[in-house]
């Protein structure tokens, strides 16, 4: 009695070569959407602002500081915390909201099946 070929012993008896052809071919077309998707966000602007607009952060779509914008009425010498503070506050709110256009547009390229390891993670 021989043994099974190895392939015989990853699958189930109902799978066929081309089922796992298809397969192969279904990781490849999501590893080409993932690097599409990341290209994408590359080149993506989000903006928050703190302050009543006072500080304005600008992100990419990985959540990369591109500028921080500061109106002139916010720098006061004697209160340079209540700067740094707003300056924190758009920065965070910047990058949470690329996190959350990050997960909502990998979601919409799984079907929102999660599939761990197989995508990269950002944030």
């Amino acid at each position: 009695m021989h043994p099974r070929p190895l392939l015989h012993t990853l699958a189930p008896e109902n799978h066929s070569m081309k089922d796992l052809q298809r397969l192969i071919q279904l990781g490849q077309q999501m590893q080409s959407r993932v690097t599409e998707l990341q290209e994408t966000l590359d080149r993506q602007e989000l903006s928050a602002s703190s302050g009543g607009g006072m500080v304005t952060a600008v992100v990419d779509g990985k959540g990369t500081v591109r500028s921080i914008t500061i109106e002139p009425s916010a720098v006061d010498p004697d209160d340079v915390e209540m700067l740094e503070d707003l300056v924190l506050a758009a920065v965070g709110e910047a990058q949470s909201k690329a996190r959350r256009h990050y997960e909502s547009e990998m979601k919409k390229m799984t079907g929102g099946f999660p599939m761990p390891g197989q995508l990269p993670k950002l944030f």
